[in-house]
């Protein structure tokens, strides 16, 4: 039997790759996970809006639908033994117009085919009795949807995986991998001194850069790597007092859930993402947007005041989608789809992959026969 440096190798040490290191390590697995930047989480994990979905409008047997629920009640669990941050304060998803209601019925039907726990259908009356400065139709409730302190969620994992003995290597870009006779991989990784390392298990998690990192393993058939879109969202802060305590969110746009509100574990609103495809990432926020928040917020909150928002951050969610296109499923691609035994190649985690990232991690695990 082959000796190897690690069992595995995971590539990226986002909220996902750390997930997926986590549930390697959790059985018994030597694990290293490689980061290009200089700290863990910079990328997708650190330009969200650190939202627990329900699980609300994912298709039918779907892995998003699947992942998102498993991962929710997994992720609260891991945060409740972990001490890490957060409040599950309920999400209202409102009917802006009467013409939204059948919008209302149709998500609520999918997320009860979905087995999202205790969704309710609320009339105009009982809404505005929760959060009175709302205009709106009506809404549905989703009471497990909340907000969470995603930073220190991954710094949790990476002390799991330094725990079981596994080591997460920053500074350390990884620069390919090719597979070796017998089963296994040897991985060339970059940075201040660079090495190369064998493993007998792959799993490339590295986000925006998915496509790049899968075309730099020898043997990836290139048509199975998706084109790559990148889906910027902008957000703005809110001024004064957070006018509610649930997530506030309109029906979902194509291609995303749309502009919506959350009050963060500071206290404070914030407003976003919108969605704009641009040719790469670009984590600039042009000010002169705020007009558009305004029109969008001021059809749910009308009592939203002028110059009360600034700019905050921007994010860019790794799409295998572009502009018009179906919203495809999370892609965790093995052999059976890439030819290459021992290697989970992921592409396409955008929302809900933080929510749904332990239940990823376990995914992963299953499809390396773990």
């Amino acid at each position: 039997m082959a000796e190897f440096d690690f069992d595995a190798v995971v590539v990226g040490a986002g909220a996902v790759g750390l997930a997926c290191g986590f549930a390697l390590a959790r059985r018994g697995l030597s694990v290293a996970v490689l980061e290009r930047e200089a700290a863990i989480g910079q990328g997708v994990s650190s330009r969200n809006s650190e939202v627990i979905h329900g699980g609300l409008y994912y298709p039918s047997g779907s892995l998003k639908a699947r992942l998102c629920v498993t991962g929710r009640r997994l992720l609260y669990a891991f945060c409740d033994s972990h001490h890490v941050d957060y409040d599950r304060c309920g999400k209202l998803v409102v009917a802006e117009t009467a013409d939204d209601l059948d919008r209302l019925e149709a998500i609520l039907a999918q997320a009860l085919t979905n087995d999202v726990e205790g969704m309710e259908r609320l009339t105009k009356a009982q809404t505005l009795a929760m959060e009175p400065g709302l205009a709106c139709e009506g809404a549905l409730l989703s009471p497990q949807s909340g907000v969470f302190e995603s930073h220190a969620y991954m710094l949790a994992l990476q002390g799991e995986i330094e725990a079981a003995g596994g080591a997460v290597v920053l500074a350390t870009p990884f620069e390919g991998a090719t597979p070796l006779d017998g089963g296994g991989f040897e991985v060339r990784a970059g940075g201040v001194e660079p090495t190369v390392l064998s493993c007998r298990d792959l799993v490339t998690a590295p986000g925006l850069s998915a496509q790049g990192v899968a075309g730099d393993i020898e043997g990836f058939p290139a048509d199975m790597i998706p084109k790559a879109h990148y889906g910027k969202g902008i957000y703005f802060r809110l001024a004064g007092k957070a006018p509610f305590r649930h997530l506030i969110y309109p029906p979902p746009i194509p291609g995303a859930l749309g502009t919506h509100y959350r009050r963060d574990l500071g206290g404070q609103g914030v407003f976003g993402p919108d969605l704009t495809y641009v040719e790469a990432p670009d984590y600039t926020v042009d000010p002169g947007a705020a007009a558009a928040f305004y029109r969008y917020i001021r059809r749910f909150w009308p009592g939203l005041p002028d110059g009360a928002l600034s700019p905050d951050y921007a994010g860019v969610r790794p799409k295998i989608h572009g502009p018009g296109e179906p919203q495809p499923d999370f892609r965790l691609d093995g052999a059976d789809v890439h030819g290459l035994p021992g290697l989970v190649a992921l592409f396409g985690i955008e929302s809900p992959g933080l929510t749904s990232s332990l239940a990823i991690g376990d995914e992963v695990a299953a499809r390396l026969g773990l």
